[in-house]
């Protein structure tokens, strides 16, 4: 087994703390060989400006495609940041990709991204013995994620798709796209990637159906808002649920009390964000009159993320690295309960790179407070970048 202290064979990765988006771009992009590359995924923290960053990527990448989005936060060679500029660059020898913006999300017309989507997909060349998955990158306040990987879902039936909501910090406010040198809002960017990798997708939480079921009784599904729970004020009952006042709900409080929607026989959280002035819950995954819900009871969140990144091939190895979609949420927690430097050391023994995130998206499903990540594995033919 190859020492957890090494980095990737089939990922170049850059990054910088420095506040000059210039010097940022620059230092980043002097740790990448552009000529070996295929394409970059570019994860950008809060505050730094976005338009000359994405002037310099393009300047350094020249005739190298870039995407990526701003974030809540980015997973590095050192773990958990948040204000670090990550690029990844993925390997030329190894990897194939192809592009599609799809904007707006708001309204959203199912039928052109769903023709869209399938004449890409149709387009894309198929190279003979080597893996297709597509990555999803969507304005995380948009609110139209669960309609988007459900009809992605749908017509590329084929093509297992994992995703992540682009963030702001904990703004939730004006999260971007990065697609050839142009940033943009109300949009998603479909990446749809050959590799001769093979690779695996991850998901897990750290959280368990408890006893207490609950029904929403009046809601703004548009909107993610919901005014009543069991026939009370939203928040109110909520916060009697869980064993607080109004006046106490935090988000670690929102973080730590997670409500849970089962769809088949699988739980997924549906994260509340915040609550408003008239005490109604506003949510970051999909909602709706007559839903009935459970809350959540934690498990143990160290044990949970070394038990769902301990992941190997059918030879035993563990994946050369893992491109991960976080949620903010699950960062929040963690730094509440002063576990950052754990957390982030099983990331660079696992070697997870990508960005936390307002929402993630896996088998067609948009969710919160979960990791969804692919985990990618040496090829059958070995190729070093």
């Amino acid at each position: 087994m190859r020492d957890k202290k090494s980095g990737p064979i089939y990922v170049n990765v850059g990054q910088s703390s420095q506040s000059d988006p210039t010097a940022a771009v620059q230092e980043a992009t002097r740790q990448i060989v552009s000529s070996e590359t295929c394409f970059v995924l570019a994860f950008t923290p809060q505050g730094l400006d976005l338009d000359v960053v994405a002037q310099e990527l393009e300047v350094r990448f020249a005739g190298v495609p870039v995407f990526g989005c701003t974030t809540a936060g980015q997973i590095t060679d050192q773990g958990y940041r948040s204000e670090s500029l990550l690029l990844m660059a993925f390997s030329k020898a190894n990897f194939r990709c192809t592009s599609l913006l799809l904007t707006p999300l708001k309204p959203l017309s199912i039928t052109t991204i769903a023709a869209a989507a399938k004449r890409h997909a149709q387009q894309f060349q198929h190279t003979a013995g080597w893996n297709r998955l597509g990555l999803i990158i969507s304005d995380g306040v948009s609110k139209q994620e669960d309609l988007l990987i459900s009809t992605l879902e749908t017509v590329l039936d084929d093509l297992p798709i994992f995703g992540g909501s682009a963030g702001d910090g904990l703004e939730f406010k004006n999260p971007y796209v990065l697609h050839q040198g142009q940033l943009h809002e109300n949009a998603a960017l479909l990446l749809l990637l050959e590799t001769n990798l093979q690779f695996q997708g991850l998901e897990f939480d750290h959280f368990l159906p408890a006893d207490t079921q609950l029904i929403i009784t009046d809601a703004d599904p548009e909107e993610r808002l919901v005014f009543e729970i069991n026939g009370e004020l939203a928040a109110v009952e909520y916060a009697r649920l869980v064993g607080c006042t109004v006046e106490d709900l935090s988000p670690l409080i929102f973080a730590e009390n997670p409500l849970l929607v089962q769809h088949n026989t699988n739980y997924y959280v549906r994260a509340i964000n915040n609550a408003t002035d008239n005490d109604a819950l506003s949510f970051l995954a999909a909602i709706d009159n007559g839903l009935i819900m459970t809350l959540g009871k934690g498990q143990e969140i160290l044990e949970t993320m070394e038990a769902g990144l301990s992941v190997v091939d059918a030879k035993g190895r563990p994946p050369d690295f893992v491109l991960g979609f976080d949620c903010v949420l699950r960062k929040l927690e963690i730094e509440q309960k002063q576990l950052v430097s754990q957390a982030s050391k099983l990331f660079r023994d696992h070697r997870v790179f990508g960005f936390n995130t307002y929402g993630e998206q896996n088998c067609g499903v948009h969710m919160n407070q979960t990791f969804v990540g692919v985990a990618f594995f040496e090829p059958k033919e070995r190729h070093l970048f």
